[in-house]
């Protein structure tokens, strides 16, 4: 049996946890509402040209220029900034993960845990070094 921190429940991780996740999609999608909202006020009148495709800009290819564009209230970079939250979701529960099995000194999960970051952390960068 392992040692715990005073405070440092299964119950209270798994609440932390579960706040930690609900926080992070409700502010994803606030963030792709609002987003949405001001791509449509600015562009929502344009007819669509469906017979030409037309890629992603590459200002909003990288973070750096989601978050310049978002800056600027751009309604397209707010959004990629809205899915960029979402996808940091999962990192930051298990980030949090590695946290809370520290505090709790299991070390066997905190070894697991960080290999599953790395992983995560890896497939995101889209698996470059």
């Amino acid at each position: 049996m392992t040692h715990r921190s005073i405070g440092w429940t299964d119950h209270r991780v798994e609440v932390i946890i579960g706040n930690l996740l609900r926080a992070g999609v409700l502010l994803a999608a606030a963030v792709v509402l609002v987003g949405g909202g001001i791509f449509l006020v600015r562009h929502g009148s344009a007819a669509p040209h469906y017979a030409v495709f037309r890629g992603e800009p590459t200002d909003l290819r990288t973070p750096s220029g989601v978050l310049a564009e978002a800056v600027r209230l751009q309604g397209r970079g707010i959004i990629q900034l809205g899915l960029l939250i979402l996808l940091a979701t999962p990192l930051a529960r298990v980030a949090f993960s590695v946290f809370a099995f520290t505090m709790e000194r299991d070390r066997l999960y905190v070894i697991v845990t960080l290999i599953v970051l790395a992983v995560l952390a890896f497939s995101l960068a889209g698996g470059a070094l």
